[in-house]
């Protein structure tokens, strides 16, 4: 394996819920079912799920992300805000000022969100030691390529480096679609000459 080859994961939409609003759409107290752990440690896809309701339509079965986390934020892709009805920022996780809302709809009741819809910013997860080993730092911007058929670079990848950072580089189904890519492939670092 070449040392600049980063494993990929392709996000398909997704919400993270605050506690309060996991509590509004599924009852007080609830507690998420771990459906299947992420990439991530620590961080599991749930076996539940919630349907999104934008100006323009609907999209269902949109799945859980756990753990709760502060801020209620959904991730979906550009093809999805068609869908909706919505034009979401690409932006970093987290970073959801200024972004548009959307009704949340479990089966304990609904969520009117006034802001938190995104679309995911590529990234690539370091933990500390793989960015030494790759000589990066937190917060530069890196390109990749990928290889196969529909073989392509992406520019403006972000490098997020933190302890708790399993090596993982994640696109949207949108960006994995275009280059012909699933969870698992491989992708490498472009290293400028």
């Amino acid at each position: 394996m070449n040392n600049y080859q980063i494993p990929v994961g392709i996000s398909n939409r997704h919400i993270h819920l605050s506690r309060q609003h996991l509590d509004q759409l599924f009852g007080e107290g609830y507690e998420l079912t771990e459906f299947k752990p992420l990439s991530q440690p620590g961080q599991f896809a749930a076996e539940e799920m919630v349907t999104l309701v934008g100006p323009k339509g609907e999209i269902g079965k949109v799945r859980i992300l756990g753990p709760t986390r502060s801020k209620t934020q959904i991730e979906i892709s550009k093809t999805d805000s068609f869908v909706l009805g919505v034009k979401p920022p690409i932006r970093d996780s987290g970073d959801i000022e200024g972004s548009p809302g959307v009704t949340v709809i479990g089966p304990k009741g609904k969520v009117e969100l006034e802001k938190g819809v995104i679309i995911a910013k590529r990234h690539v997860h370091f933990h500390p030691d793989d960015a030494e080993r790759f000589g990066l730092k937190d917060g530069e911007h890196i390109r990749i390529k990928t290889t196969g058929e529909r073989a392509l670079i992406f520019d403006q990848v972000m490098v997020r480096v933190n302890p708790k950072y399993a090596l993982d580089c994640h696109l949207d189904v949108d960006e994995g679609n275009a280059a012909g890519l699933k969870t698992g492939d491989m992708v490498e670092i472009v290293k400028e000459a």
